[in-house]
């Protein structure tokens, strides 16, 4: 059987950490709900870590990746600060639609 992992090169990881970034940007681009906003984030940080990964691979220093195992952890403090957010005003206000919390300010 053929291994068919054997010729992925770092151009892959930077080519798919480049697609997932564009599809984060995308989403918070085009997006209006709070959630998916979140989402995306979460998307461009992911993607930001292969690359870094990706980089620190290609040198040989675990520097980059103790630096992604951080970024990891800081994420997941931002998305669980970020959803008890948007749950606290979705109670109140009954919607996490951007556009209708925008009205809010006047």
């Amino acid at each position: 059987m053929i291994n068919m992992f054997v010729h992925i090169t770092p151009s892959h990881f930077l080519i798919l950490s480049m697609v997932l970034f564009s599809i984060g940007a995308l989403g918070m681009l085009f997006s209006r709900n709070a959630f998916v906003m979140m989402m995306s984030i979460e998307i461009m940080l992911n993607a930001a870590n292969i690359s870094v990964i990706t980089f620190a691979r290609m040198h040989g220093d675990m520097g980059g990746h103790i630096l992604a195992i951080i970024a990891i952890a800081i994420a997941a403090a931002e998305a669980s600060v970020g959803i008890a957010m948007i749950l606290t005003v979705f109670r109140t206000h009954g919607s996490v639609d951007l556009d209708v919390l925008n009205k809010l300010k006047h």
